[in-house]
C-alpha cells in the first residue's frame, strides 16, 4: 500500500505523541515518538519513529587526521583516509589491496572486450571483402563467357559471310559498305541491349524492394543475384546450335544402331523404350502399318520386329523363360562331390506300423500324436546309427487319398523301405508304393513288421509280393527283407545294417560348396512364423540370409529349423529343415533354388505365375462353343454339392481335393470351388455364403471374425482331424442329392369281362380279379395282346354298387379308368405299386 505522507523528524525537532507531551528530548541516545500517517482510501495509521543520533568522533590533540596513526596516509594518493571504528591496520591494508585488484581486473575485462569487438569488426570486414571478391569474380567469369560465346558467334557469322562469298563472288560487288554496316549495326547494338536489359532487370529488382519471392537456391545464395545461372553444358549446346546454324542448318546426327531385345510379347512404350524411341513415333510408325495401338497396348514379337527393322535397329529374340537361365543346373566337378546322407522313404499300407517302425529306429513317439493314429503329413526326421552314419527319414501317410504324397517322397528320396503288415500281407496301397519306387526307379527294402504276432505269416508276404515282380533274397532275389517288430524292438539293428549297406553301394555324393537346391515337401501357413516350408536340401548348403525362389514364390532365409525344433544357420545335403521368410506358401513338391538377387528371385517367379495363369486361361478358353454348350447341357443334368476346404499343410489340402474329385457318378458330383492352407477366415465365410455350401477345416479353426459372420449368415462350418471321417461325410452329403430310386411291385391281375355305359362316370369294365389284388391307390396299365395301352390311375373301384379300398383275387369288381374309355372284352388291368429306396454313392 503506497504511503501518503511522512513525517520526519529534525535534529533538533521533538517528537510528541497525540496528548503533546515530549518524549525524547535533544540530549541523550536515541529518540523516539509517533507519527500519523495518512493512506488513500481515507486510512490513517500511528507509527512509532526512532532516531539516532550520529556519533561525532573528536580527534586528540597531535593525532592523526580521521583516528589514523601517525605516519598513515590511507591512500595510494597521499591523502588520508577515514578509518572506520574498530578496524586494525592489516584489515586496512587487505581491504585497500582487495579494492586495488578489483579495479585491475575491470580494466583488463574492458580492455579484453574492447579486442574481442575489434576482431569481430576485422573478421566481418573480411567476410564482406571476400564476398565480394566472389561476387566480382563470378561476373567477371560470366563477362569472359558472354564475350567469347558472341566472339565464336561472330567468327561463326564471319566463316559463314566468306563461305557465301566465296560461292557466289558475282554478288559480292552488290553489297556496298552502307550494307556492311547495316550487319555490323545489330551486332554492335547487341552489347547496348544487353547492357540496357541489364540495367532494367536491375532496376526492377530495386523496385521490389528486398522482399523474397519463391524459394532461395544455393545457386542464388552463392552469386548473390535472384536470376537463373546457366550451367556450363547448357552454354556449350547454345554455342553448338548457334555454330551450327552459322555452317547452314543442322546436321543430321549419325544414327545409333541398337541390338533390341525382343521377347514373346512386348508393350508399346517398353518397345519404344529399348530403341530410345519417342513413343509417339513407334506408334505412328504401327499406325503406318496398320495398326491402331495405344503405347500401353501389347503387341506380339512379329510385329515388333517389323518396327524394329523400320527404325534401323537389330532384334535379338529372346524368350521369357530365359530369366531361369541364372537357376541352370551346373555340373559338379568330381573332386567337389563329398559323401551325404542317404534318404530313406517309409512307404506302405495304412495302418501297417510305418510310423510305430520309425518311432521305434527315432525312439520318439509320434504316432500317439497323429489324429485317429494315422499319419496325414509327411514327416523328415533324421537319426543317428549306431556307427556315426546320418540318416534321414521320409515318412508318408498310407491312406489312399494322399497317393501324391507317396510319389513326392518316391521321388526325393534314395531308399525306399516297403512295410508290409505280416498279419495283413500285401494290400492295395502296398501295391501303389512299389509302383512309385519303381517309377522312381530308386532300390527298396522290405520291411516285414509285426512278426510278434501270433497271426504273423512272413512267407506269405513273401508270396504275394512275387506277384507284384518284388523278389526277396529269401526267393533268390536281390531285393533285401528284414523280419522286425515296432513293439519289440526285433530285427531294427538288422534293418539298419540292411539301409547303410544300400546306401554304400550308392556311393551317394553332392557338392555342399553351391548354391542350394532342394525339394518342398511339405508347406503350410502358420499365424505366427507366416509361411513356412520343410524343405529337403539336396544339393549345396542353404544358410540363413540366401535369396530363393521356391515355385510361384520367392523369400529370404529369416530362420532354418530342424526336425528337433532347434535353429540352425545351415542346412546342408539329405538334411531336411523348415524354411521361413516366404512371400507366400508353395506347392508341395517345388523345387527351391538359391539364386544372387532378390530382383532375380523376384522377376522368376512372377514369370512362374504369369505363365500358371496363361496356362489357366487357355485351359478355360481352348474350347469351342459347341463344346460350352454341350458341357452345360450336361451341367443341368448332373447336381452339384460345392464346398470350401481349408486345411494345416498344403499337402493334405492337395490330398483332400483329390479325394472330392473321385466321389460321384453321372448324377451327382463335388466341387471344391476353393481349397487353401491355414486358418479359416471371413473370405471363406463369404465365399462359402455366395455359394451356398459348407466350409470343411481339416486340422484348421476358424477364427473370431470368421465364426462371428458364419453364425449370422447360417454358414455351416465342419472339423475334421481324420480325413476318413471327412471322405464319409462328403460322400453321405453328396448321396442325399440323388434321386431316389423308384421300383415297381406287381400286386395283381384282372380281366375285362364285359364293357358298360353309365350315366355321368362314362364306360366301366366288369372285371375279374384273376391273381394278387386290386387296390383303388394302385397304379393300373390296360394291357391288349400283351402291349401295354394305358398307363394310369383308377378313378372308381366298386364292389356291387360300393366304392370298395380293394378287391381280392376271385372275386368281380368294377373298373373305371381316370381320363380314358378305349377299354374292351378280354383286355387285361395289370395293377402294381410304387416305392422309392434310397441310393448312396459308393
Amino acid at each position: 500500500m503506497r504511503i501518503a505522507a511522512v513525517a520526519t523528524v529534525g535534529k533538533d525537532e521533538d517528537l510528541s505523541d497525540n496528548d503533546g507531551k515530549k518524549t525524547l528530548g535533544l540530549r541523550g541516545g536515541a529518540r523516539s515518538g509517533n507519527v500519523k500517517q495518512s493512506f488513500s482510501h481515507g486510512r490513517t495509521k500511528n507509527v512509532v519513529v526512532e532516531t539516532k543520533r550520529k556519533r561525532v568522533v573528536v580527534p586528540k590533540p597531535g593525532a592523526a587526521p580521521g583516528g589514523a596513526k601517525p605516519g598513515y596516509t590511507g591512500s595510494t594518493g597521499g591523502a588520508g583516509t577515514k578509518r572506520p571504528a574498530g578496524i586494525s591496520d592489516a584489515e586496512m591494508e587487505r581491504r585497500l589491496k582487495a579494492l586495488q585488484a578489483a579495479k585491475a581486473r575491470e580494466h583488463e575485462d574492458a580492455a579484453r572486450r574492447e579486442a574481442e569487438e575489434k576482431a569481430r569488426a576485422e573478421e566481418r570486414e573480411r567476410m564482406r571483402a571476400e564476398k565480394e571478391q566472389k561476387e566480382r569474380e563470378q561476373r567477371e567469369a560470366e563477362e569472359r563467357l558472354r564475350q567469347k560465346a558472341e566472339e565464336e558467334a561472330r567468327a561463326a557469322e564471319q566463316a559463314a559471310a566468306d563461305a557465301r562469298k566465296a560461292d557466289a563472288p558475282a554478288a559480292a560487288p552488290q553489297e556496298g559498305p552502307a550494307r556492311g554496316k547495316m550487319k555490323e549495326a545489330p551486332r554492335k547494338a547487341a552489347p547496348d541491349r544487353d547492357r540496357d536489359d541489364r540495367r532494367g532487370a536491375g532496376k526492377a529488382k530495386e523496385d521490389s524492394g528486398n522482399r523474397r519471392s519463391g524459394k532461395l537456391t544455393l545457386n542464388q545464395a552463392l552469386s548473390g543475384e535472384g536470376g537463373r545461372q546457366k550451367s556450363m553444358a547448357a552454354m556449350k549446346r547454345k554455342q553448338e546450335r548457334q555454330r551450327q546454324k552459322a555452317m547452314g542448318g543442322n546436321q543430321p546426327r549419325e544414327k545409333v544402331v541398337r541390338d533390341v531385345q525382343l521377347p514373346e510379347a512386348i508393350m508399346v512404350s517398353e518397345l519404344a523404350n529399348r530403341m530410345a524411341e519417342r513413343v509417339g513415333d513407334v506408334v505412328k510408325a504401327l499406325m503406318q502399318n496398320g495398326m491402331m495401338v495405344t503405347q500401353n497396348q501389347s503387341i506380339d514379337a512379329d510385329t515388333a520386329e517389323l518396327i524394329i527393322e523400320e527404325f534401323g535397329h537389330r532384334v535379338v529374340r529372346v524368350s521369357a523363360a530365359d530369366v531361369e537361365d541364372v537357376i541352370k543346373e551346373v555340373e559338379d566337378k568330381p573332386e567337389d562331390l563329398k559323401p551325404r546322407p542317404p534318404v530313406i522313404t517309409i512307404m506302405g499300407h495304412v495302418d501297417h506300423g510305418k510310423t510305430s517302425l520309425l518311432d521305434a529306429i527315432r525312439k520318439t513317439k509320434v504316432t500317439a500324436g497323429e489324429a485317429g493314429g494315422i499319419t496325414q503329413h509327411i514327416g523328415a526326421y533324421q537319426v543317428k546309427a549306431k556307427d556315426g552314419t546320418t540318416l534321414s527319414f521320409l515318412d508318408t501317410p498310407g491312406h489312399a487319398a494322399f497317393t501324391s504324397m507317396r510319389s513326392r517322397g518316391a521321388q526325393v528320396t534314395d531308399i525306399v523301405v516297403l512295410v508290409v503288415a505280416a498279419d495283413d500281407a500285401v494290400m492295395p496301397q502296398t501295391i501303389e508304393a512299389i509302383n512309385h519306387a519303381k517309377a522312381a526307379k530308386v532300390p527298396m527294402i522290405v520291411a516285414i513288421n509285426k512278426i510278434d504276432k501270433p497271426s504273423a505269416n512272413p512267407t506269405k508276404v513273401r508270396t504275394d509280393l512275387l506277384q507284384h515282380e518284388v523278389v526277396v533274397e529269401e526267393m533268390s532275389g536281390d531285393v533285401q527283407d528284414v523280419e522286425v517288430s515296432a513293439t519289440t524292438g526285433q530285427g531294427l539293428e538288422e534293418l539298419l545294417e540292411a539301409i547303410a549297406l544300400q546306401a554304400e553301394i550308392l556311393e551317394l555324393k553332392a557338392n555342399p560348396d553351391r548354391a542350394a537346391e532342394g525339394a518342398v515337401i511339405e508347406a503350410q501357413l502358420d499365424v505366427g512364423r507366416g509361411p513356412v516350408a520343410t524343405v529337403l536340401v539336396q544339393n549345396g548348403t542353404l544358410r540363413r540370409g540366401d535369396i530363393f525362389v521356391v515355385g510361384e514364390q520367392y523369400g529370404k532365409v529369416r530362420a532354418l529349423i530342424n526336425d528337433q525344433g532347434d535353429r540352425v544357420n545351415e542346412a546342408g545335403p539329405s538334411v531336411p529343415v523348415e524354411v521361413l521368410g516366404l512371400n507366400g506358401t508353395p506347392e508341395a513338391g517345388d523345387v527351391l533354388n538359391v539364386v544372387a538377387t532378390e530382383a532375380q528371385a523376384r522377376e522368376i517367379a512372377e514369370y512362374r505365375a504369369n505363365l500358371a495363369k496363361e496356362k489357366r486361361a487357355a485351359a478355360g478358353a481352348g474350347t469351342t462353343l459347341d463344346q460350352l454348350l454341350l458341357k452345360a447341357k450336361e451341367d443341368e443334368n448332373v447336381k452339384e454339392l460345392p464346398i470350401v476346404v481349408k486345411a494345416d499343410v498344403q499337402g493334405s489340402a492337395e490330398a483332400i481335393v483329390q479325394a472330392m474329385e473321385k466321389i460321384g457318378n453321372d448324377e451327382v458330383r463335388v466341387r471344391v470351388i476353393h481349397h487353401g492352407v491355414g486358418a479359416i477366415t471371413e473370405t471363406d465365410v463369404g465365399l462359402a455364403e455366395a455359394s451356398g455350401c459348407p466350409v470343411i477345416g481339416f486340422n484348421v479353426r476358424a477364427n473370431a471374425p470368421a465364426r462371428n459372420s458364419a453364425n449370422q449368415k447360417g454358414v455351416e462350418i465342419r472339423y475334421y482331424s481324420v480325413i476318413y471321417d471327412l471322405v464319409d461325410d462328403v460322400k453321405a452329403a453328396a448321396s442325399g442329392l440323388l434321386s431316389a430310386e423308384v421300383r415297381e411291385k406287381f400286386i395283381g391281375y384282372a380281366e375285362i369281362r364285359e364293357v358298360f355305359k353309365v350315366t355321368g362316370v362314362g364306360k366301366v369294365a366288369g372285371c375279374l380279379v384273376t391273381e394278387g389284388v386290386a387296390r383303388r391307390s394302385a397304379g393300373v396299365r390296360l394291357l391288349r395282346d400283351d402291349v401295354v395301352i394305358h398307363e394310369g390311375t383308377l378313378k372308381t373301384l366298386k364292389r356291387f354298387k360300393d366304392e370298395v379300398s380293394e378287391v381280392q383275387s376271385g372275386q368281380e369288381c368294377g373298373m373305371a379308368f381316370e381320363n380314358y374309355d378305349d377299354i374292351r372284352e378280354g383286355d387285361v388291368i395289370e395293377i402294381f405299386e410304387r416305392e422309392e429306396v434310397e441310393r448312396r454313392l459308393d
